[in-house]
């Protein structure tokens, strides 16, 4: 079964709907630190301090022993997430909701259920969608509740078409750029126990997945655009953050983290827009 997918192949697998994994882990300064280095921050918070958004994905993450890893870098399919028959993995989105602060130093738990595991068919072939749940949790208190959507795709043949991202909106108010490196790219996967080798295997980035260079990780780009907005409304607690992945941004070419007011006065609509004048990715940000 985990050859074949489609809906009939993806209905089987509705038992890992609702499966569930606790794990824990502490918000160890020199964590917190080395992310500070690599983000090039003059300050890095330090005991005791609040954890800055999308910091805690340096944490809960195996680094499984070296037999255990497939060939893309990532441990081998199963286990928590059923294995799908499906060899591209990617990190689509999410919904983040901050109900009180993670700090530097505490021991955190984080509960993660499966929510859902959809079949679809796209332009680029069979896609799986995956949708889980974290919520964690220091001293007994909630403090981040967390959708994340990972989607699963085909190999990259090299003669499907390419679809064209639709362009990053106009009306910035706030626009910073941001150059990545090698390095960048390097640093953050070993912070976040990431070998998924798009990010610093370059021929295997090309030759098997279809990408034309090393490819910025999804979740670094959330984090920046958190970071931004945390920096605009400092007098204000970021609650909420919605963001979708649009395009693959790469190591080779500078990028814009950009802003504008939201909808309501407690909100900004943020994009990462692509060398190109690509939406790569789009946020919603919610403050208290």
């Amino acid at each position: 079964m985990a050859g074949q997918v489609g809906n009939a192949a993806v209905s089987g697998f509705s038992d890992a709907v609702g499966r569930t994994e606790e794990v824990s882990d502490t918000i160890a300064p020199d964590r917190v630190q080395a992310m500070a280095a690599t983000l090039d921050l003059d300050r890095a918070p330090i005991q005791g301090d609040p954890l800055p958004p999308g910091w805690h994905w340096l944490f809960f993450n195996k680094f499984v022993p070296r037999r255990e890893v497939g060939e893309d870098g990532h441990p081998k399919r199963g286990g928590f997430i059923p294995d799908v028959g499906l060899p591209r993995r990617m990190w689509a989105g999410g919904r983040l909701r901050y109900l009180a602060p993670l700090t530097v130093g505490a021991a955190v738990s984080r509960h993660s259920e499966i929510l859902s595991i959809q079949a679809k068919e796209g332009r680029a072939g069979r896609l799986v969608f995956v949708t889980i749940r974290h919520r964690l949790q220091a001293t007994g208190t909630l403090c981040v509740e967390e959708e994340q959507d990972i989607v699963y795709r085909e190999a990259d043949t090299g003669k499907g078409p390419r679809p064209t991202p639709p362009a990053a909106p106009a009306e910035a108010v706030w626009s910073e750029e941001v150059v990545p490196d090698p390095v960048l790219l390097f640093r953050y996967s070993a912070l976040t126990s990431n070998g998924h080798r798009i990010h610093y295997d370059q021929p295997y980035a090309r030759g098997e997945e279809g990408y034309r260079d090393l490819v910025v990780h999804g979740p670094l780009i959330s984090t920046l655009l958190q970071n931004f907005a945390v920096s605009l409304k400092p007098e204000a607690a970021l609650t909420r953050f919605d963001y979708r992945g649009m395009a693959p941004l790469f190591v080779d070419r500078a990028f814009r983290i950009e802003a504008a007011p939201g909808e309501g006065a407690d909100e900004l609509s943020l994009w990462a827009k692509g060398p190109d004048g690509e939406l790569a990715m789009k946020a919603t940000a919610g403050f208290s």
